[in-house]
C-alpha cells in the first residue's frame, strides 16, 4: 500500500480525488488543528446538553421508533455500544476494500466538521484504523440508504470498539481488537451521541459515486477511441465529427466526445470512402450519432459529479450540532441526491454499452461492413471468427439494461414505519459498481473488433490514422492478438479488458493525439 501522500481532513470538506486516494492508493490521513479545535467545541455542546434533563435524540433517548424512551445518564454508555452492535448486521459477500476505505474516510471527514459531537480522540482513533490499513468486514446487504449506510457504518464501527472482524494490511481477516492492539490503537470507549455519530451518514453510497465518477470519466474516453476506430474499420466519414455541426446543439459533451474522435481519426487513409463501392449517404446511427450518445453520457457524468461535491461538503448526521449550540434533528441523511444519480449513470453506462455493441455487430455482419470478412475470421466457414465475442458483448449488454433499472424509486418503509420512505441508495451504488466493470468489458469488445478490422484494411493497402497504428501497436504489445486463423480467444479479451481498464488504450491513443477529455 501506497502511504506516500498524505490528504489533509479539514472543516471544509474533502475533494474527490481525496476519496480516491485514500480508497484505491492508500494516502494517509492527517486532522488538521482546526477541525479538532471543531470537533472539541461541539462536543462540550454535547456534554453541556447531557447533563440536563431534558431529552435530546441520540444524546439522552433511543433510537428510530424508540426515541420515545428517556435514557437515564448511567445506561448511556451502554446505549451507544448497543446501537452499534444492533445495528452490524449486515449479510452477505464482502464488500471491496476500497469501499470500505471509501465509507471510513468519508464518515471520519464529517465528524471532522464540527457538526456531530464526538470527541476528538474519536476522530484520531478513525484516522489512525485508516493509517494502519485496518479495513473492516463490511457485507452487501444491510443499508437502505435513510438514515444513513447504517448496517455498512455499523461495521466499521465495531472495529471502533475493537469487537468484530477485520481485514489487515496483510490481507488476512482477524479479530479487530487484536489488530487494533498490533497497532498500539486502544479501542473507543464510546459516550453520549458517539454510537449514533458514526454510522448515520450515506458514506457508503457517496464514496461508491466518487470512484465511478472517476472510472467511467476514463470510460468515456475509451468509448471515443474505439467508436473511431470503427468508423475507420466501416470507411465512414469524419465529416460529422466537423465542430461546427456541434456547435449547433450545444451539449457541451457531445463536443467534446466529437473532438476526441477527430483527433484519433486526423491522417487516416480509411475516412471518406463512403461513396466507394457500395455509397451511402449517410452513416448507420450507431456510428454517425456516437458523439450524442457518449455526449450525453459526459453530461450525466458533469451532473453526478456536481452533487458529489456539494456532498462531499457536507456534514450529514442526525441531530447535528450548529455552530450556536443547537443540536437540531433533521433529514439530511436521506440518500436521494446521491441515489438519483447513481441510477442515472448506470443507464448512461447501459446506452454506452448498447451502441458499442451495435458498431460491433456492424463490424462482423459482411452485409454491413463494406467489404469486411464475415465475423471478421481468417477463412470464414472454418473459422468462426469473433462471432462468440459479440455473443459475451451482448450479453453484458443484456445485464446492463436490467442494472439500469433504477433502485431510488423503491423504498420499503422501516422502524415500525417511523422510516417510512427510504432512497435504496446503497443499492443503486452496488448496481452501479456492476454496471462499470461490465461497459468496461464491452468496450473492450469493441475495441478487439475494431482493432482487427482496422488491421484487415491495412492489408487491403488503405491506411489507418496515426493515432490507430499506435492503439494497435501497443494493444499486440499488451497481448492483445490479431487477424488470424480461430485461436482461444478468452485470453484474447481479458487482455483487451486489462488494455482499456489499466489506461493502456488511452495512452496509446494520446502519445499521438496528446490529451484527450
Amino acid at each position: 500500500m501506497d502511504m506516500q501522500s498524505t490528504v489533509i481532513v479539514g472543516m471544509s470538506g474533502v475533494s474527490a480525488a481525496d476519496v480516491v486516494a485514500v480508497a484505491r492508493e492508500g494516502a494517509r490521513v492527517e486532522l488538521s488543528a482546526e477541525a479538532l479545535t471543531a470537533v472539541g467545541a461541539a462536543r462540550q455542546f454535547i456534554d453541556d446538553l447531557a447533563a440536563k434533563p431534558d431529552p435530546v435524540y441520540g444524546v439522552s433517548t433511543g433510537f428510530g421508533a424508540l426515541a420515545v424512551r428517556h435514557i437515564s445518564p448511567e445506561l448511556r454508555a451502554q446505549l451507544q455500544r448497543n446501537i452499534v452492535r444492533s445495528h452490524a448486521a449486515g449479510m452477505g459477500p464482502r464488500v471491496e476494500r476500497e469501499v470500505v476505505r471509501a465509507l471510513m474516510f468519508l464518515r471520519l471527514k464529517t465528524v471532522a466538521s464540527g457538526h456531530t459531537g464526538v470527541r476528538p480522540q474519536v476522530v484520531q482513533t478513525m484516522a489512525d484504523v485508516l493509517n494502519a490499513g485496518i479495513t473492516p468486514v463490511v457485507h452487501e446487504y444491510g443499508s437502505l440508504g435513510c438514515s444513513g449506510d447504517l448496517a455498512p457504518l455499523s461495521h466499521c464501527a465495531l472495529t471502533l470498539m475493537g469487537e468484530g472482524d477485520a481485514e489487515g494490511p496483510d490481507g488476512a481477516v482477524r479479530p479487530a481488537g487484536e489488530l487494533l492492539a498490533e497497532h498500539g490503537i486502544a479501542p473507543v470507549e464510546l459516550r453520549e451521541k458517539e454510537g449514533l455519530a458514526l454510522l448515520n451518514g450515506t458514506d457508503g453510497m457517496l464514496g461508491m459515486l466518487v470512484m465511478a465518477c472517476a472510472d467511467l470519466a476514463r470510460i468515456f474516453t475509451c468509448a471515443d477511441i474505439t467508436a473511431a476506430l470503427s468508423l475507420e474499420a466501416l470507411l465512414g466519414t469524419e465529416k460529422v465529427l466537423a465542430p461546427e455541426l456541434h456547435t449547433i446543439r450545444p451539449h457541451p459533451g457531445q463536443a467534446v466526445s466529437a473532438a476526441n474522435m477527430l483527433k484519433v481519426l486526423a491522417g487516416s487513409g480509411l475516412t471518406g470512402h463512403h461513396q466507394d463501392d457500395a455509397p451511402r449517404v449517410q452513416d448507420a446511427y450507431s456510428v454517425r450519432c456516437a458523439p450524442q450518445v457518449a455526449g450525453a453520457g459526459r453530461d450525466t457524468l458533469a451532473h453526478a459529479r456536481l452533487v458529489a461535491d456539494r456532498e462531499l461538503a457536507a456534514a450529514v448526521d442526525n441531530p447535528v450540532v450548529l455552530a450556536d449550540g443547537r443540536v437540531e434533528s433533521n433529514g439530511n441523511f436521506h440518500g436521494a441526491p446521491v441515489a438519483y444519480v447513481l441510477d442515472f449513470l448506470a443507464i448512461a453506462a447501459a446506452d454506452l454499452a448498447s451502441i458499442a455493441e451495435r458498431r460491433t455487430d456492424r463490424l462482423l455482419d459482411k452485409n454491413r461492413s463494406h467489404g469486411l470478412p464475415p465475423f471478421l475470421a481468417g477463412d470464414a466457414g472454418v473459422d468462426s471468427g469473433l462471432m462468440i465475442a459479440q455473443y459475451t458483448q451482448a450479453a453484458l449488454v443484456s445485464e446492463l439494461k436490467r442494472l439500469a433499472v433504477p433502485a431510488s424509486v423503491d423504498s420499503i418503509p422501516s422502524s415500525a414505519m417511523q422510516e417510512d420512505h427510504v432512497s435504496m441508495g446503497w443499492s443503486a451504488a452496488r448496481k452501479l459498481r456492476t454496471a462499470v466493470d461490465n461497459v468496461t468489458r464491452v468496450v473492450a469488445v469493441e475495441l478487439y473488433a475494431a482493432a482487427r478490422a482496422v488491421e484487415l484494411r491495412g492489408e487491403d493497402g488503405l491506411t489507418p490514422s496515426p493515432a490507430a497504428r499506435a492503439i494497435l501497436a501497443a494493444a499486440r504489445e499488451a497481448g492483445v492478438g490479431g487477424a488470424g486463423a480461430d485461436r482461444f480467444l478468452a485470453p484474447d479479451l481479458a487482455a483487451a479488458d486489462a488494455f482499456v481498464r489499466g489506461g493502456g488504450l488511452v495512452a496509446a491513443a494520446e502519445s499521438v493525439t496528446g490529451p484527450l477529455a
